[in-house]
Protein backbone atom coordinates (compact mmCIF):
# COMPACT_ATOMS: atom_id res chain seq x y z
CA UNK A 1 0.00 0.00 0.00
CA UNK A 2 1.55 2.66 -0.87
CA UNK A 3 2.56 5.46 1.85
CA UNK A 4 0.49 9.02 1.09
CA UNK A 5 2.09 12.49 3.35
CA UNK A 6 -0.99 14.87 4.49
CA UNK A 7 -0.85 18.27 2.27
CA UNK A 8 -3.03 20.75 3.13
CA UNK A 9 -3.41 23.22 0.64
CA UNK A 10 -4.95 27.02 0.42
CA UNK A 11 -5.17 28.78 -2.65
CA UNK A 12 -7.35 31.69 -4.33
CA UNK A 13 -6.89 34.52 -6.39
CA UNK A 14 -4.78 37.82 -5.16
CA UNK A 15 -6.16 39.79 -1.81
CA UNK A 16 -8.37 36.62 -1.42
CA UNK A 17 -6.87 36.27 1.99
CA UNK A 18 -5.20 33.41 1.99
CA UNK A 19 -1.88 34.24 4.19
CA UNK A 20 -4.10 34.67 6.87
CA UNK A 21 -6.34 31.91 6.57
CA UNK A 22 -2.73 29.49 6.47
CA UNK A 23 -1.43 30.93 9.04
CA UNK A 24 -4.50 30.34 11.14
CA UNK A 25 -4.77 26.97 10.04
CA UNK A 26 -0.76 26.62 10.77
CA UNK A 27 -0.86 27.82 14.71
CA UNK A 28 -3.68 25.39 15.44
CA UNK A 29 -3.08 22.25 13.28
CA UNK A 30 1.00 22.47 14.29
CA UNK A 31 1.90 23.65 10.48
CA UNK A 32 4.55 25.33 8.75
CA UNK A 33 3.70 27.36 6.02
CA UNK A 34 5.17 26.76 2.27
CA UNK A 35 4.89 29.67 0.20
CA UNK A 36 3.58 29.25 -3.89
CA UNK A 37 4.18 32.63 -4.69
CA UNK A 38 6.40 33.40 -7.68
CA UNK A 39 7.81 36.58 -6.74
CA UNK A 40 7.85 36.65 -2.96
CA UNK A 41 10.93 34.54 -3.05
CA UNK A 42 13.34 37.49 -4.17
CA UNK A 43 14.64 39.47 -0.60
CA UNK A 44 13.78 43.14 -1.61
CA UNK A 45 10.11 42.65 -3.50
CA UNK A 46 8.40 43.13 -0.18
CA UNK A 47 5.31 45.89 -0.19
CA UNK A 48 4.91 44.81 -4.15
CA UNK A 49 4.39 41.08 -2.91
CA UNK A 50 2.66 41.82 -0.45
CA UNK A 51 4.75 39.78 1.46
CA UNK A 52 3.38 40.75 5.10
CA UNK A 53 5.49 38.71 7.11
CA UNK A 54 3.84 40.21 10.24
CA UNK A 55 0.86 37.72 9.33
CA UNK A 56 3.22 34.86 10.08
CA UNK A 57 2.64 35.86 14.08
CA UNK A 58 -0.04 34.23 15.70
CA UNK A 59 -0.21 35.64 19.44
CA UNK A 60 3.11 36.33 19.67
CA UNK A 61 4.12 33.07 18.33
CA UNK A 62 5.96 32.69 14.97
CA UNK A 63 4.76 30.63 12.02
CA UNK A 64 7.71 28.82 10.32
CA UNK A 65 7.28 29.55 6.51
CA UNK A 66 9.48 28.13 3.47
CA UNK A 67 10.72 29.98 0.19
CA UNK A 68 10.19 33.23 0.86
CA UNK A 69 13.15 35.44 0.89
CA UNK A 70 15.30 32.66 -1.12
CA UNK A 71 16.45 34.39 -4.22
CA UNK A 72 18.08 38.11 -4.78
CA UNK A 73 15.63 40.44 -6.55
CA UNK A 74 16.61 40.57 -10.58
CA UNK A 75 17.32 36.68 -10.45
CA UNK A 76 15.28 34.23 -12.40
CA UNK A 77 12.74 31.57 -10.82
CA UNK A 78 10.97 28.70 -12.50
CA UNK A 79 8.59 26.06 -11.42
CA UNK A 80 11.20 23.61 -11.85
CA UNK A 81 13.12 25.74 -9.29
CA UNK A 82 10.11 25.95 -7.28
CA UNK A 83 9.29 21.88 -7.56
CA UNK A 84 12.83 21.05 -6.19
CA UNK A 85 13.11 23.68 -3.03
CA UNK A 86 9.14 23.07 -2.30
CA UNK A 87 10.18 18.68 -2.33
CA UNK A 88 13.11 19.64 0.32
CA UNK A 89 10.97 21.79 2.44
CA UNK A 90 8.22 19.58 2.67
CA UNK A 91 11.10 16.86 3.77
CA UNK A 92 12.04 18.97 6.50
CA UNK A 93 8.51 20.08 7.61
CA UNK A 94 7.25 15.99 7.64
CA UNK A 95 10.49 14.76 9.18
CA UNK A 96 9.31 16.89 12.20
CA UNK A 97 5.88 15.16 12.14
CA UNK A 98 4.83 18.75 11.00
CA UNK A 99 2.37 19.71 8.53
CA UNK A 100 2.79 20.83 5.67
CA UNK A 101 0.51 23.72 4.13
CA UNK A 102 0.84 24.80 0.65
CA UNK A 103 -0.30 28.49 0.15
CA UNK A 104 -0.58 31.05 -2.56
CA UNK A 105 -1.82 32.38 -5.75
CA UNK A 106 0.40 30.69 -8.45
CA UNK A 107 -1.24 27.92 -9.81
CA UNK A 108 0.76 26.76 -12.00
CA UNK A 109 3.40 26.00 -8.87
CA UNK A 110 0.70 24.56 -7.13
CA UNK A 111 -0.55 22.08 -10.19
CA UNK A 112 2.88 21.28 -10.55
CA UNK A 113 3.27 19.60 -7.43
CA UNK A 114 -0.20 18.37 -6.74
CA UNK A 115 0.10 16.11 -10.12
CA UNK A 116 4.49 16.15 -10.28
CA UNK A 117 3.87 17.48 -13.39
CA UNK A 118 7.26 15.61 -15.06
CA UNK A 119 7.57 18.25 -17.99
CA UNK A 120 8.68 21.25 -15.33
CA UNK A 121 12.26 19.82 -15.78
CA UNK A 122 12.98 19.68 -19.66
CA UNK A 123 15.30 23.24 -20.11
CA UNK A 124 13.97 26.06 -22.04
CA UNK A 125 15.57 25.82 -26.14
CA UNK A 126 16.42 29.41 -26.97
CA UNK A 127 17.05 28.89 -30.71
CA UNK A 128 13.51 27.06 -30.75
CA UNK A 129 12.14 29.57 -28.98
CA UNK A 130 13.41 32.06 -31.56
CA UNK A 131 12.35 30.52 -34.30
CA UNK A 132 8.59 30.75 -33.50
CA UNK A 133 8.62 34.38 -31.95
CA UNK A 134 7.01 35.73 -34.75
CA UNK A 135 4.31 32.83 -36.20
CA UNK A 136 0.47 33.02 -35.80
CA UNK A 137 -1.00 31.17 -33.06
CA UNK A 138 -2.56 28.98 -36.32
CA UNK A 139 1.01 28.47 -37.25
CA UNK A 140 1.66 27.64 -33.70
CA UNK A 141 -1.09 24.91 -33.40
CA UNK A 142 0.02 23.58 -36.69
CA UNK A 143 3.48 22.91 -35.46
CA UNK A 144 2.43 21.45 -32.01
CA UNK A 145 0.30 19.13 -34.06
CA UNK A 146 2.82 17.25 -35.92
CA UNK A 147 3.83 16.02 -32.95
CA UNK A 148 3.23 12.64 -30.99
CA UNK A 149 -0.06 12.90 -29.34
CA UNK A 150 1.42 11.01 -26.12
CA UNK A 151 3.32 14.40 -26.10
CA UNK A 152 0.74 17.02 -26.76
CA UNK A 153 -2.22 15.54 -24.96
CA UNK A 154 -1.85 17.73 -22.09
CA UNK A 155 -0.64 20.49 -23.54
CA UNK A 156 -2.36 24.14 -22.35
CA UNK A 157 -3.60 25.74 -26.00
CA UNK A 158 -4.67 29.08 -24.39
CA UNK A 159 -1.88 31.31 -25.19
CA UNK A 160 1.05 31.73 -27.32
CA UNK A 161 3.55 31.41 -24.58
CA UNK A 162 2.03 28.00 -23.55
CA UNK A 163 2.08 26.57 -27.42
CA UNK A 164 5.84 27.53 -27.69
CA UNK A 165 6.40 26.07 -24.26
CA UNK A 166 4.35 22.58 -25.66
CA UNK A 167 6.32 22.63 -28.72
CA UNK A 168 9.97 22.60 -26.96
CA UNK A 169 8.47 20.05 -24.80
CA UNK A 170 7.39 17.86 -27.55
CA UNK A 171 10.78 18.68 -29.31
CA UNK A 172 12.92 17.49 -26.65
CA UNK A 173 11.21 14.64 -26.22
CA UNK A 174 11.08 13.15 -29.44
CA UNK A 175 15.05 13.47 -29.04
CA UNK A 176 15.34 12.22 -25.45
CA UNK A 177 14.14 10.02 -22.66
CA UNK A 178 12.79 11.65 -19.46
CA UNK A 179 14.10 10.15 -16.31
CA UNK A 180 10.95 9.51 -13.81
CA UNK A 181 12.17 10.86 -10.04
CA UNK A 182 10.26 9.46 -7.51
CA UNK A 183 8.34 12.01 -5.55
CA UNK A 184 6.33 12.08 -1.97
CA UNK A 185 2.45 10.76 -2.98
CA UNK A 186 0.34 13.41 -1.07
CA UNK A 187 -3.03 13.18 0.66
CA UNK A 188 -3.92 16.43 0.07
CA UNK A 189 -6.85 18.70 1.12
CA UNK A 190 -6.97 21.38 -1.37
CA UNK A 191 -9.05 24.61 0.38
CA UNK A 192 -9.77 27.70 -1.95
CA UNK A 193 -10.97 31.24 -0.85
CA UNK A 194 -13.10 33.02 -3.95
CA UNK A 195 -14.70 36.12 -2.55
CA UNK A 196 -17.21 37.67 -4.72
CA UNK A 197 -16.57 39.80 -7.60
CA UNK A 198 -17.59 43.46 -5.80
CA UNK A 199 -15.56 42.43 -2.58
CA UNK A 200 -12.37 41.23 -4.87
CA UNK A 201 -12.35 44.82 -6.26
CA UNK A 202 -12.44 46.41 -3.52
CA UNK A 203 -10.02 44.55 -1.69
CA UNK A 204 -7.49 44.67 -4.67
CA UNK A 205 -8.07 48.59 -4.71
CA UNK A 206 -7.53 49.24 -0.14
CA UNK A 207 -4.42 46.78 -0.49
CA UNK A 208 -2.75 48.96 -3.91
CA UNK A 209 -3.00 52.04 -1.88
CA UNK A 210 -2.21 50.84 0.82
CA UNK A 211 1.18 49.34 -0.87
CA UNK A 212 1.33 52.93 -2.46
CA UNK A 213 1.43 54.54 0.96
CA UNK A 214 3.79 52.22 2.61
CA UNK A 215 6.82 52.93 -0.02
CA UNK A 216 5.90 50.83 -3.06
CA UNK A 217 7.21 53.46 -5.38
CA UNK A 218 10.67 54.12 -2.87
CA UNK A 219 11.19 50.47 -3.19
CA UNK A 220 11.13 49.74 -6.57
CA UNK A 221 13.92 52.77 -6.79
CA UNK A 222 15.66 51.04 -4.02
CA UNK A 223 15.83 48.09 -6.11
CA UNK A 224 16.79 49.80 -9.34
CA UNK A 225 20.22 51.30 -7.22
CA UNK A 226 20.45 47.80 -6.37
CA UNK A 227 20.81 46.95 -9.78
CA UNK A 228 17.59 45.47 -11.21
CA UNK A 229 17.15 46.14 -14.83
CA UNK A 230 13.80 47.75 -16.18
CA UNK A 231 13.14 44.33 -18.44
CA UNK A 232 13.21 42.59 -15.46
CA UNK A 233 10.73 44.65 -13.82
CA UNK A 234 8.78 44.48 -16.65
CA UNK A 235 9.34 40.33 -16.37
CA UNK A 236 7.90 40.54 -13.32
CA UNK A 237 4.99 42.05 -14.23
CA UNK A 238 2.11 44.00 -12.51
CA UNK A 239 2.78 46.51 -9.67
CA UNK A 240 6.77 46.84 -10.97
CA UNK A 241 6.18 46.67 -14.62
CA UNK A 242 3.81 49.60 -13.89
CA UNK A 243 5.77 51.10 -10.97
CA UNK A 244 8.85 51.26 -13.39
CA UNK A 245 7.40 52.72 -16.13
CA UNK A 246 6.02 55.56 -13.54
CA UNK A 247 9.60 55.88 -12.36
CA UNK A 248 10.96 56.05 -15.88
CA UNK A 249 8.30 58.85 -16.79
CA UNK A 250 6.56 56.39 -18.98
CA UNK A 251 3.10 57.55 -17.45
CA UNK A 252 1.89 60.01 -14.70
CA UNK A 253 0.73 58.74 -11.02
CA UNK A 254 -3.17 58.25 -11.53
CA UNK A 255 -2.24 56.44 -14.98
CA UNK A 256 0.03 54.99 -12.36
CA UNK A 257 -3.13 53.57 -9.85
CA UNK A 258 -5.39 53.46 -12.83
CA UNK A 259 -3.71 50.97 -14.72
CA UNK A 260 -2.44 48.46 -12.36
CA UNK A 261 -6.13 48.51 -10.75
CA UNK A 262 -7.19 46.99 -14.05
CA UNK A 263 -4.02 44.60 -14.37
CA UNK A 264 -4.49 43.21 -10.87
CA UNK A 265 -8.54 42.71 -11.36
CA UNK A 266 -7.62 40.79 -14.82
CA UNK A 267 -4.76 39.02 -12.88
CA UNK A 268 -7.27 37.65 -10.43
CA UNK A 269 -9.19 36.38 -12.83
CA UNK A 270 -6.65 34.55 -14.92
CA UNK A 271 -5.88 32.81 -11.73
CA UNK A 272 -9.24 31.62 -10.95
CA UNK A 273 -9.32 30.46 -14.59
CA UNK A 274 -6.01 28.59 -14.01
CA UNK A 275 -8.09 27.31 -10.82
CA UNK A 276 -10.69 25.82 -12.92
CA UNK A 277 -8.10 24.13 -15.16
CA UNK A 278 -6.92 22.10 -12.17
CA UNK A 279 -10.34 21.02 -10.99
CA UNK A 280 -10.79 20.03 -14.85
CA UNK A 281 -8.03 17.82 -14.56
CA UNK A 282 -8.83 16.15 -11.60
CA UNK A 283 -7.77 18.43 -8.71
CA UNK A 284 -10.51 18.79 -6.18
CA UNK A 285 -10.69 22.11 -4.61
CA UNK A 286 -12.53 22.90 -1.48
CA UNK A 287 -14.15 26.45 -2.07
CA UNK A 288 -15.12 29.02 0.68
CA UNK A 289 -17.22 31.62 -1.22
CA UNK A 290 -17.79 34.87 0.54
CA UNK A 291 -19.57 38.16 -0.04
CA UNK A 292 -18.54 40.09 3.48
CA UNK A 293 -15.76 40.44 5.30
CA UNK A 294 -16.48 36.94 7.54
CA UNK A 295 -13.06 35.27 8.44
CA UNK A 296 -13.28 31.93 6.60
CA UNK A 297 -11.14 30.14 9.41
CA UNK A 298 -14.12 28.22 10.75
CA UNK A 299 -15.21 27.09 7.41
CA UNK A 300 -12.27 26.41 6.42
CA UNK A 301 -11.58 23.63 9.60
CA UNK A 302 -14.90 22.26 9.00
CA UNK A 303 -13.53 21.28 5.64
CA UNK A 304 -10.33 19.91 7.18
CA UNK A 305 -12.01 17.85 9.94
CA UNK A 306 -14.30 16.42 6.89
CA UNK A 307 -11.78 15.64 4.91
CA UNK A 308 -9.90 13.90 7.90
CA UNK A 309 -12.71 11.82 8.72
CA UNK A 310 -13.45 11.11 5.40
CA UNK A 311 -9.98 9.88 4.75
CA UNK A 312 -10.37 7.49 8.43
CA UNK A 313 -13.08 5.24 6.89
CA UNK A 314 -11.20 3.82 4.39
Amino acid sequence: MINKKPLLVVLGPTASGKTKLAVNLASVLNGEIISADSRQVFEGMDIGTGKDLDEYVVNGRKIPYHLIDIKKAGENYNVNEFKEDFYNAFKKITDKKTLPILCGGSGMYIHSVLQDHEYTAIPPNATLRASLADLELNELRNILSDYSHKFTAHADLSSRKRIIRAIEVSSYLTEHTLVKIERPVFNSCIIGLEPELDLRRNRIIERLNLRLEQGLINEVKQLIEMGVSKEKFVFYGLEYKFVVSYIFGEINYETLVEKLTIAICQFAKRQMTFFRKMEKDGVKINWIKSKNNIDPTEEAFRLYNQYLNAERSF
